[in-house]
């Protein structure tokens, strides 16, 4: 199987933090429907996960909606739909389109083909979070969203933080500037560092996967975020 390409982002470079944004895999056919790509892509995205030292994974349902769910240490979730199935291993986490966790070894994953991927990392309070905010989850704030529940849950100072937008569709390609406006929720949020990439992910096919430009069909980039044990 041929390397998995994939950027990363200096902001998130922290000591017992790992990241990394899968992008587009050359060579794959993804002109299917959006199942079929996602098989075909699993290898690869698994593949990275374990380059990153990482054996558990959860990833939410993504279903355009504000909804996190909370992954505590013991690996007990508390979502907001009631699911407990598909936390860790088993399958997305149902009707959920973000997730929050204080675990150690645990990898947290946003597919994305135009929607921001928006990475939150606590370096004080040892917990992270990762959401999918397409321009629904933006207008419902997904990503303040998650921010409440990382206070709620894990006592995070949401001056503490540090977030960052991976690749998303933006304007001229799209009516709607979404990173723009996550980035403006999370100020007002309180957030201490925000940090947008900046690239469009419509204007560079080489790289990336654009539902809006390829016309629905196309793969999936994954955004992958974990902690590593501390000590």
């Amino acid at each position: 199987m041929p390397s998995v390409p994939f950027e990363t982002f200096p902001a998130l470079d922290l000591p017992g933090f790992a990241h990394a944004f899968i992008q587009r895999i050359p060579g794959v056919d993804v002109q299917v429907d959006r199942q079929a790509a996602l098989e075909r892509l699993e290898g690869f995205h698994s593949q990275l996960r374990v380059q990153l030292g990482f054996d558990e994974y959860a990833i939410g349902e993504q279903v355009h909606a504000c909804r996190i769910a909370v992954i505590d240490e013991n690996g007990a979730l508390a979502g907001e739909t009631g699911e407990t199935s598909g936390v860790i291993n088993a399958g997305p986490v149902r009707g959920v389109d973000g997730l929050v966790t204080n675990r150690p070894r645990l990898c947290l994953g946003v597919l994305v083909a135009d929607c921001c991927p928006v990475y939150l990392v606590d370096p004080v309070r040892h917990c992270i979070g990762l959401v999918h905010s397409g321009r629904k989850g933006t207008e419902l704030g997904i990503a303040p969203q998650a921010i409440r529940k990382m206070q709620e849950h894990f006592a995070s100072d949401p001056a503490d933080l540090i977030v960052q937008l991976g690749p998303c569709i933006r304007p001229p390609l799209y009516e709607v500037d979404i990173a723009g406006e996550i980035l403006r929720q999370c100020r007002v949020a309180g957030v201490g560092k925000v940090n947008d990439c900046g690239a469009n992910t419509g204007e560079d096919l080489l790289r990336y996967y654009s539902y809006r430009v390829e016309k629905g069909k196309t793969g999936r980039m994954l955004a992958l975020l974990g902690m590593k044990p501390r000590g």
